[in-house]
């Protein structure tokens, strides 16, 4: 009896992930957002393969494996050999997704970290948490993909937070160096970049309107902006030096055209957005979101009380302003769109 026990448990552990992804399909597009799934996929799923397939049965049996534990159609858009592995993109609900298989096709994952370029060595890894500098005036800066879940459950956190404190602090939304979710993210981000370039006392009101999502729910979530213009309408923006500036960006950046060569691509799949490599590079951002206070890396949950502790706690002692002692919602806001839902993860980011 134990051993028969024993036997099954790997096939109820498999049964068990393929309800859930069954019950909430939105799981498998959120892990274009970095959160890393290492999936056994069972010999009785794969056919009990014991050594290397081609990449073309890996893909095919991927394939059939992810359409039959989620109940939107995943398409396969092409596998390749890369660095030891296939890399399968796969598309679903409108988002490319990467996944690597290995090559004997019993496992995959969304993500693979390279090792030559870890230095265990350097004593100021920006991996390595840093204590926040204390200042009169912190320098706040979110680093976000203006479509990622969870930069968005971000925003919705910090904008309450950058409000209350106003002129008190440094703060700006700031946009990391590649982007994961297409062409509308690419052209959001120069977007919101701008407005923030040319009319900065009108962004909020801008990314706030944004962030309300268009209403229309796709497994219980709210998974696109506002449309633009509504917002760029309703925060009364300048959209004659907000085009220039979009079109002198764009040149600057080269950001239409590295859009369209794809030879130019982050690991040949998500276009670059160089318009802030620079503080990308400086302050080690490696995915969306990143919280930057006074240059340093800061962990913080997603609620607005968390964030309004962290960057109260880098004034100066003799600094901290008043409002500090506002008590602020607790409770996560939703990832993707919409301000009226709470609660997700605080730790998944887009990577």
């Amino acid at each position: 009896m134990e051993e028969e026990k024993k036997e099954n448990e790997p096939s109820h552990k498999k049964n068990n992930f393929t309800e859930k992804v069954r019950k909430n399909p939105w799981i498998l597009s959120t892990l274009i957002c970095g959160v890393l799934i290492v999936g056994l996929l069972a010999s009785s799923v794969f056919g009990g393969f014991t050594g290397n397939v081609s990449k073309e049965k890996a893909a095919d049996n991927l394939m059939s494996y992810l359409n039959n534990v989620v109940d939107s159609p995943v398409t396969l858009v092409n596998v390749q050999d890369e660095s030891g592995v296939y890399l399968a993109t796969i598309s679903y609900q409108d988002q490319d997704i990467p996944i690597y298989l290995t090559k004997d096709g019993a496992y995959y994952t969304t993500t693979l970290v390279p090792l030559a370029t870890t230095d265990t060595s350097d004593s100021t890894n920006t991996n390595t948490q840093q204590e926040i500098p204390k200042s009169d005036k912190p320098t706040v800066e979110l680093f976000v993909m203006s479509f990622c879940p969870y930069g968005t459950q971000a925003e919705k956190g910090l904008i309450p937070v950058a409000e209350l404190l106003g002129d008190k602090i440094n703060f700006r939304i700031r946009y990391v160096y590649y982007a994961m979710h297409g062409e509308k993210e690419v052209t959001e981000n120069l977007r919101e970049y701008c407005i923030q370039e040319t009319q900065q006392e009108k962004f909020l009101d801008y990314v706030k309107c944004f962030l309300e999502g268009d209403g229309v729910e796709s497994n219980g979530y709210i998974t696109n902006g506002n449309d633009p213009n509504k917002c760029l309408a309703q925060a009364g923006i300048d959209t004659a030096s907000l085009n220039t500036c979009i079109a002198n960006t764009d040149k600057q950046y080269s950001v239409t055209k590295n859009l369209e060569d794809e030879s130019t691509w982050l690991s040949g799949t998500y276009p670059l957005f160089d318009v802030e490599k620079a503080l990308n590079e400086q302050y080690g951002v490696g995915g969306s979101p990143t919280l930057v206070i006074n240059g340093v890396q800061s962990s913080s949950g997603r609620d607005s009380a968390s964030y309004l502790d962290a960057i109260c706690s880098s004034f100066t002692d003799d600094n901290v302003p008043e409002e500090c002692a506002t008590s602020l919602s607790s409770t996560s806001p939703s990832v993707y769109f919409g301000w009226d839902s709470t609660g997700s993860s605080t730790t998944a980011s887009c990577s």
